[in-house]
């Protein structure tokens, strides 16, 4: 509920909690309130404030003024209006006590053992790399290394035995809110032309505002350090907002790059206006061109390079390497997560139609569906918090092979799709409590690779033999 830790991911557009449309007349008590509006951002236990920076002060007064009227720029919503003056006190006094009494959450606190027994397989969890703070985005060379984000703003190159190299030459980000360094893909024809892409929240200063937005930077891998770096995309317009870039990183088989955008808390101005880069898909050449067949290019008052619209935040993409099409998922509001299949010039409806409400339990929209608006395969009630996502490819796990793998950043867990073509049959949450799962990839060695965060580590699921 509250926006207080500085480089905290638990934003308020992960505030997800139970599905309720009315309050109930009875006057709730703290804990009630707090488990219905503020427990999935901020922990049943209070547990994303413990051992951070308060952003906006820490006394009483400092927490009714940010429940009250809220931190809209950085997706924390205000509650004067939900909450009485008198609940919002009350809650002010349960956030303070809470506090004296939290155990502080640490990985050690989490399972004891690193085995892990689904429907399908059981893995093992071997621990690649550590020591980062949000690692979002991971890429594999071809001498066996991978490329790790750090949100932060690091960029590593991790070798074998967690020896990890931090490269120069980057972009200048902006770290605070969800933004920072994000997604990274190697071109094609890396082992030919040493390229990578990296997606960020760019910033710039206007006036007195500090503006930032979703870009890409394409650049040359010189041993430990970025060369030739050049500017591809630039989501236009730039926005005070601290949340919702979107930012995953895809190729398809053809060679185009696709890059995810969300509506950066505009969901009334951007997702649904051609004219608007934020809430798109956008769809452009290795270099930055403009693909002559993209499906806006003929219309004057759109931006070429878009795809697809009506998204919220899609934070998770990859290629289905059975048919080649690009798949996402993005966070609903409370309640509404879902999974897509990108399709040219199509509109995914937010926020006309959604299958989830606002944060404070008022409808967003009445509507579900409506003609010329795209339906997801699937949606989460209530909200998982999805980030990254990958079909299982490999023989090593027989027991998941073509499954679709989806990271749950609220509840900290893997969830398996269970696929027949294009159609989610089943689903199994699986990795139960290993911490927020940022990314899941399939690696060029056969095995997944899922990276958490808060503490940052990155593992590589090994099937274990019955």
């Amino acid at each position: 509920m509250l926006r207080y830790t500085i480089g905290s991911a638990f934003v308020a557009v992960f505030c997800l909690s139970s599905f309720l449309i009315d309050r109930k007349p009875a006057a709730k008590t703290a804990r009630e309130n707090y488990e219905t509006y503020c427990s999935s951002c901020h922990g049943e236990k209070v547990e994303a404030f413990v051992d951070r920076q308060w952003k906006h002060g820490k006394e009483k007064s400092d927490l009714v003024k940010s429940i009250t009227g809220g931190y809209p720029d950085l997706g924390m919503p205000a509650w004067k209006g939900v909450l009485t003056d008198k609940e919002i006190d009350e809650m002010a006094d349960l956030i303070l006590t809470s506090l004296k009494n939290v155990d502080q959450y640490k990985f050690a606190n989490k399972p004891s053992s690193n085995v892990f027994t689904s429907e399908g397989m059981t893995v093992r969890l071997d621990t690649v790399a550590s020591g980062f703070k949000s690692p979002w985005g991971l890429a594999f060379l071809p001498d066996g290394s991978m490329l790790v984000t750090d949100r932060t703003g690091d960029l590593y190159r991790v070798e074998k035995g967690n020896q990890k190299t931090k490269l120069t030459g980057g972009p200048t980000v902006l770290a605070e809110g969800q933004g920072g360094l994000l997604d990274v893909e190697l071109h094609p024809d890396f082992a030919k032309n040493q390229l990578i892409y990296l997606s960020y929240s760019a910033v710039k200063q206007e006036g007195s505002d500090k503006l930032s937005t979703t870009a890409v930077m394409r650049a040359k891998l010189a041993g430990t350090a970025l060369t030739d770096q050049k500017v591809i995309f630039e989501a236009l317009p730039y926005a005070k907002t601290r949340h919702h870039y979107g930012s995953r990183l895809e190729f398809d088989k053809k060679g185009f790059l696709y890059i995810t955008v969300g509506d950066r808390g505009s969901e009334q101005q951007n997702p649904q206006s051609l004219d608007r880069d934020a809430g798109k898909v956008h769809r452009l050449h290795d270099d930055g061109r403009i693909p002559a067949d993209n499906p806006f290019v003929a219309n004057k008052s759109a931006h070429p390079s878009i795809y697809s619209y009506g998204h919220r935040n899609p934070q998770g993409m990859t290629l289905n390497p059975a048919t080649g099409a690009i798949w996402t998922h993005e966070h609903g509001p409370r309640g509404g997560d879902e999974i897509n299949i990108v399709k040219k010039s199509a509109n995914y409806g937010w926020p006309v139609i959604c299958y989830g409400i606002n944060y404070d339990g008022k409808p967003i929209t009445n509507l579900t569906a409506k003609e010329g608006m795209e339906q997801p395969l699937t949606y989460w009630l209530p909200s998982i918090g999805p980030s990254g996502m990958a079909f299982v490819t490999s023989s090593k796990y027989p027991g998941w092979k073509n499954n679709l793998m989806v990271g749950s950043l609220r509840f900290q867990y893997l969830n398996r799709c269970v696929m027949n073509g294009d159609k989610i049959v089943s689903q199994e949450n699986i990795l139960k409590n290993i911490g927020r799962l940022r990314n899941v990839t399939m690696g060029p060695d056969g095995y997944l690779y899922v990276s958490v965060e808060d503490p940052g580590y990155v593992f590589r699921l090994l099937p274990v033999t019955q």
